[in-house]
């Protein structure tokens, strides 16, 4: 079970989590319940890794044209249809919670994406304040015998730093590498026969530490004075 605690399906509570258990990796980027959401992924990096990453958030790569600080709009746009399906009008038709966070998920194999987004199974949009603070493209496959491969593999034609200056998991070394840069962080997975839980999260971390400071404030007002 090893594999099932990295991609969570828990963000729509919009919780940040503690350090989750390594052993509690949970679901496939192919099945039908959303990919993991950032606030729940293992440990918050800046807390267990540096990096020499200075790039802010215009030095973020994008992904097939999804980028962070999108609106629902700008993402559907690349989605023929996507905006009359049943699935992305029910997320996209709920309410934000109290902290303004909000999700949804695309399938492009639905919406006639399947040239520019034919490795891609599923992706997972995380938005604070109706942008995309964070999304997770879920690939399925190929089959890497190391994740630095899949990362060598991610930064061809990025401004982004070398495999060697990625940061790996404690115990998930050959599994997992991430980035910090100024503004955002970038996580690249491998795992699941055939390469069929490889993901790869892009993460705002400005709009990770207001929606910290929204929680903060909220817990600060609710505990009675003394």
């Amino acid at each position: 079970m090893k594999l099932f605690s990295l991609i969570a399906f828990a963000l729509i509570a919009g919780s940040i989590a503690c350090v989750p258990n390594k052993s509690a990796l949970s679901s496939s980027a192919n099945s039908n319940a959303p990919i993991n959401q950032p606030s729940e992924q293992p440990a918050n990096s800046t807390e267990q890794s540096s990096s020499n990453c200075s790039l802010k958030m215009a030095g973020a790569p994008n992904i097939k044209g999804l980028k962070l600080g999108m609106t629902p709009d700008e993402v559907l746009g690349l989605f023929p249809d996507s905006k009359d399906d049943e699935e992305v009008r029910k997320h996209l038709s709920q309410s934000p919670s109290q902290f303004g966070v909000s999700d949804f998920i695309i399938r492009p194999e639905k919406f006639g994406s399947k040239d520019k987004f034919k490795d891609v199974t599923q992706i997972t949009f995380n938005l604070l304040d109706g942008r995309v603070s964070a999304f997770t493209v879920g690939f399925n496959g190929p089959e890497y015998p190391h994740v630095d491969q899949f990362v060598a593999k991610f930064i061809e034609g990025t401004n982004l730093p070398p495999v060697d200056q990625w940061q790996g998991y404690e115990g998930m070394d050959n599994q997992l590498k991430m980035l910090v840069c100024k503004d955002f962080e970038v996580r690249v997975f491998i795992g699941g026969e055939g390469g069929k839980l490889n993901y790869v999260l892009m993460h705002d971390l400005e709009a990770d530490k207001k929606l910290k400071d929204r929680k903060k404030k909220a817990r600060e007002a609710a505990t009675p004075s003394p």
